[in-house]
């Protein structure tokens, strides 16, 4: 496969799967990082061999979130002209099942990264999140649209505006994830599954996909952009500048609702 900087990607016949490669911050979210994610798939798919995909952060951890020192420096101008947003689209456009394997952190954008999988599958150390409300903004790639039609309403509500976790059981009982595994077999029930998919019909899995889409994602378009209009705003709030300084230096923020 293609070679990347943030990324590893490995064919195993039919399946594809995608390693999330920035340990040093805990496979934050950073623009090269998406848009590397968003070629591996449509390389993948083009190419004609791939009928599963799975994106795999690692034995620790999934994705912690986007990567504050990237977004710090953007303000509401640079929000708006961001190509973040175009990269969450092209993944989520991924025509094949995609299945996101998760061990560890998955919060903000790894939590949104995990949502754009058909399945999750998730090791028994996996805690997911939208902790976005600690540095005072929202989630901006569908974290409070795709959660809410996840695990509905009350629980979306009390992640999104608490900034709690929750673990990797509450997540498969409230539907988020589809089965829970020991950490160290999560990467291999998720290829074992992939492979399964894999050996059925090419037509009948994109079909199947963009059918059971259609009943999830009913109405979903307006809902994001209300979020994407509401996360750009905030932009150019204090309270979200001091949230992410105080994150960045590791003390407790003060904010100030301005």
């Amino acid at each position: 496969m293609s070679d990347y900087e943030d990324i590893r990607s490995e064919l195993d016949g039919p399946v594809l799967t995608i390693w999330l490669q920035r340990p040093q911050s805990r496979n934050a979210l950073r623009r090269q990082m998406l848009a590397e994610i968003a070629e591996a798939l449509e390389t993948a798919y083009d190419g004609g061999e791939v009928r599963c995909a799975i994106i795999y952060g690692g034995d620790k951890v999934f994705a912690a979130g986007a990567d504050l020192n990237e977004m710090s420096e953007l303000d509401m101008i640079g929000m708006l002209d961001d190509p973040r947003p175009g990269y969450w689209k092209r993944i989520a456009a991924f025509p094949l099942p995609l299945i996101a394997a998760v061990n560890g952190f998955a919060l903000g954008g790894g939590c949104e990264l995990a949502m754009q999988a058909d399945i999750v599958i998730a090791g028994s150390n996996a805690q997911f999140g939208q902790p976005e409300i600690n540095l005072g903004i929202i989630p901006g790639a569908g974290g409070s649209q795709r959660l809410i039609r996840a695990v509905g309403k009350s629980l979306a509500s009390q992640m999104v505006l608490s900034g709690e976790f929750i673990d990797a059981e509450t997540a498969c009982s409230a539907g988020l994830v589809s089965e829970v595994t020991q950490p160290e077999l999560t990467l291999e029930r998720a290829r074992q599954l992939a492979h399964t998919i894999a050996a059925k019909s090419p037509l009948a899995l994109r079909q199947a996909k963009q059918a059971l889409q259609q009943a999830f994602e009913a109405a979903l378009a307006s809902g994001l952009e209300f979020e994407r209009k509401a996360f750009v705003m905030l932009a150019g709030s204090e309270d979200r500048r001091e949230g992410i300084d105080a994150f960045l230096e590791k003390r407790r923020p003060e904010f100030k609702g301005k």
